[in-house]
């Protein structure tokens, strides 16, 4: 895609999200030029503009097929149309060339996600797409948490654990144990999507580091290791690249068999040190749970995230042949 094309389209995006999600910041013309132009991990994308009678760019969908095994059967959408041209047909014809390119690369379950009671909620129903999935938002707002609550929480004493971290591409030492631990996020909450599993090794944990360091962002790590040097758990954030304001929660995770010991909160208490420390540009934290994953919404609201808003993901079931 042209750096021309890449611009219009952070242009359409810019204005569906200030429509449909006011006080969500929209991704920088950058972000949106790296997530067009560079490689992603085990999938390859697809995009679509479509233009007006005056040859403006109206509307932009973009298609994610994921080609790893347990994951090649699935494929995820994105689709926005400027507001101000709405409800002339452009997004079901978008649509209608996304799910085409579905059945053409043999795809069986096709994902979008929708702001909860958003226009592309309704959208989404009236095309046949069934609820899946309900996300719940929150934020973090790092200048409100309490110091002395945070040192005690961060601090605490784990025995048989301890605290490692880096910036980036896991060291080489660890890329066993991360990918071993990274399988752990397979067992997360997914609601009634045909969402697939991912095996995870050494490579491919380093491959995801290069992947994000192309595109410019910056990928912090917190790990608990056990005693024994398997990775116990861990958790990420991503800080989009410039000095964004609010930084992105990637994984966070605790494997089966070290649960229970208040490893989650501990690693998640720690990044928020590091990143007040190491990055004081971003003062804020988004992520967002399953409604049912009961468990991470505690450790969040605990460490004082917010709920303020939800997401629901769709899935449109497609035959294959």
């Amino acid at each position: 895609m042209s750096a021309t094309d890449a611009a219009v389209w952070h242009q359409v995006v810019a204005a569906s999200m200030a429509h449909d999600l006011p006080g969500v910041p929209a991704p920088g013309p950058g972000q949106i030029h790296a997530q067009l132009t560079k490689p992603a991990l085990g999938s390859r994308r697809l995009t679509w503009l479509a233009t007006g009678a005056d040859g403006v760019t109206v509307g932009v969908a973009g298609l994610r097929l994921f080609a790893s095994p347990g994951r090649d059967h699935l494929a995820e959408a994105e689709l926005h149309v400027d507001p101000a041209h709405r409800s002339r047909g452009t997004g079901s014809l978008l649509l209608s060339a996304v799910v085409e390119a579905c059945r053409t690369e043999n795809r069986r379950s096709l994902i979008v996600a929708a702001a909860a009671d958003s226009p592309g909620e309704a959208f989404s129903k009236r095309w046949g797409f069934r609820p899946a999935l309900t996300l719940d938002h929150l934020i973090l707002r790092l200048d409100e948490m309490n110091e002395a609550d945070l040192l005690r929480t961060a601090n605490a004493e784990h025995p048989g654990y301890r605290l490692t971290g880096w910036t980036g591409t896991v060291p080489d030492g660890l890329a066993d144990a991360f990918a071993a631990a990274k399988d752990a996020m397979n067992d997360m909450p997914v609601g009634d999507l045909d969402y697939g599993n991912v095996a995870w090794d050494a490579d491919r944990v380093r491959a995801m580091g290069k992947v994000i360091a192309d595109r410019g962002d910056a990928l912090l790590t917190i790990a608990a290791v056990h005693d024994d040097g398997t990775m116990a758990g861990y958790t990420e954030i991503l800080l989009p690249q410039g000095s964004a304001a609010r930084a992105q929660q990637y994984d966070t995770a605790v494997v089966p068999a070290h649960r229970g010991h208040g490893l989650g909160l501990w690693v998640k208490a720690a990044m928020v040190r590091r990143l007040r420390a190491e990055h004081p540009c971003a003062v804020e934290i988004e992520t967002d749970n399953a409604d049912d994953n009961v468990h991470m919404l505690a450790v969040n609201h605990r460490l004082g995230f917010r709920s303020y808003r939800r997401t629901r993901e769709f899935q449109l079931d497609l035959p294959t042949t």
